[in-house]
């Protein structure tokens, strides 16, 4: 699944359809960086690429970038080309949390809450979201890597949940990160602010895999090409299965599952696996 080729990506503006923008989203490289777009979207082998594209602000979440990774996340889930949404940041930085002085991405919001919306479409949106954390990841970047589906850093990333150093709090990310590493070691990171690697973030259940930096977009594309051999229906569910049967009760949980095995089961999608496997073959998704 890995490879020593460096981590890149052809990459565009989100809403423009595809172009020749070189954007390398290797820690320190950003040779070929020919837009000025807050964040970068292209699809390629069916996935949908999305960097974080303000490297000089460590890609911190600012309004602008903010609305341009929502828009990005909104366009990947309606591309039919798309199986798999990846995330990732352009330069030295995966995301360093608010831009407090760029309008804090809505932190301080008294409406609804953009980056909720943006935590929102990650984890409880239909297609698979895969977090390549290529740089540091503080704060509301925590969130983002926890909110994913599957995530995968470098391994000489550093996080870090600093909020309490500034005299607030990780508020609306420990949502998403509490289920994820569990609420015992969120009072540790949280009350402390330390930072941690990313050996330490795949033992606390932030992460799935830390792999060398050359190796992250390799590892990244090995769990798409896998996402991709599931049928695009069982993927979505399988997906959903996992973020709605924890918060169901046993009973409630057993009647639902049950529903939705029947549902796949008479589908068409299902009856093309079937017969895909009985005859040896690839099913026609996977072609």
């Amino acid at each position: 699944m890995a490879t020593s080729e460096p981590f890149s990506l052809i990459a565009q503006p989100a809403g423009v359809v595809k172009g020749t923008v070189d954007c390398i989203a290797t820690a320190g490289d950003t040779r070929g960086m020919s837009s000025d777009a807050a964040v970068l979207y292209t699809v390629e082998d069916g996935a949908g690429w999305i960097a974080l594209n303000r490297p000089d602000r460590r890609n911190a979440l600012s309004d602008e970038l903010v609305d341009g990774l929502r828009s990005a996340l909104q366009r990947a889930i309606a591309d039919d080309a798309v199986r798999a949404i990846v995330l990732t940041g352009s330069g030295p930085a995966f995301c360093a949390g608010a831009d407090l002085k760029q309008g804090g991405g809505g932190a301080v919001s008294s409406g609804p809450n953009p980056f909720v919306e943006i935590l929102q479409l990650i984890s409880e949106g239909p297609k698979p979201v895969i977090a390549a954390v290529n740089g540091v990841a503080f704060g509301g970047g925590v969130g983002l890597v926890a909110a994913a589906d599957i995530a995968i850093a470098a391994d000489d990333v550093k996080f870090s949940f600093s909020e309490v150093r500034i005299g607030v709090i990780p508020a609306m990310i420990s949502v998403v990160v509490i289920p994820a590493i569990g609420a015992r070691r969120a009072m540790q990171l949280f009350l402390t602010g330390e930072r941690f690697d990313a050996g330490q973030a795949v033992e606390y259940g932030l992460l799935h895999a830390a792999v060398p930096a050359g190796e992250l977009r390799g590892a990244v594309a090995g769990v798409v090409a896998s996402i991709a051999k599931g049928g695009p229906n069982a993927i979505r569910a399988a997906k959903q299965l996992v973020r709605r049967v924890p918060t169901m009760s046993r009973d409630d949980a057993f009647a639902w599952t049950q529903r939705q095995i029947a549902e796949l089961f008479a589908s068409e999608e299902a009856r093309e696996g079937m017969t895909a496997f009985a005859e040896k073959r690839p099913p026609k998704w996977n072609r």
